[in-house]
């Protein structure tokens, strides 16, 4: 199978006291006379000396397959044959309350509030957060698989969009939105209009 590939993204600050922490990446290479594509969507904190890393290093490391790997709570959605299959993994405290706790540190579960790793990070896997290295993990998951004829178009988006949409909403928001930048926005703008305060960033990778 031969698609061509088109993306585009979209990005919104979010109305909480600090500067925008969420990085969008999308850049082809020449391989072998093979173009090969690398799309990511970096929710950042505590800075962005660690995206700033990822951005620089990352595509040189990537082998020769489909590969969707997640860190954190940002999230991979495949719409594939008008269905939505998620195919990254929310990385959350309370999941991973057995193994955090292994290494010496907590989950707090505060009324109001999300659970977070020490009172702190809401997140049990990220790059990064030096302080709290000995409590969460980066091991990324990973799923590996082909790009067939059923597969539409791949949704990568920050927690801004996940905390109000679900899996289907956000694929059943872009669905008839042929320009994946535009689609990018449309989701964006569906997100806002829900009331999502946090940093978004999305990319809409179509496969035609």
């Amino acid at each position: 199978m031969n698609k061509k590939i088109k993306h585009g993204y979209h990005s919104v600050e979010g109305k909480m006291p600090h500067s925008t922490e969420d990085y969008v990446f999308a850049q082809f290479k020449q391989i072998d006379d093979n173009e090969r594509g690398l799309f990511a969507v970096f929710d950042g904190h505590s800075g962005r000396q660690v995206p700033d890393y990822l951005l620089s290093h990352l595509f040189d490391n990537i082998i020769n397959e489909l590969v969707v790997a997640n860190v954190g709570d940002s999230r991979a959605v495949l719409c594939q044959d008008g269905v939505a299959k998620q195919l990254s993994v929310d990385h959350k405290p309370n999941k991973e309350r057995k193994v955090i706790e292994e290494r010496g540190g907590f989950v707090t579960e505060f009324a109001g509030d999300c659970p977070r790793v020490d009172g702190c990070l809401a997140m049990s896997r990220a790059f990064g957060d030096k302080r709290l290295k000995e409590h969460i993990s980066s091991e990324p998951d990973v799923w590996v698989g082909d790009v067939d004829d059923e597969s539409e178009f791949l949704i990568l988006a920050s927690d801004g969009i996940w905390k109000v949409m679900s899996n289907e909403e956000a694929v059943d928001c872009v669905k008839g939105v042929e320009d994946p930048r535009a689609a990018a926005k449309q989701l964006i703008k569906e997100a806002l209009a829900k009331k999502s305060r946090v940093d978004i960033s999305c990319i809409v990778v179509r496969f035609q």
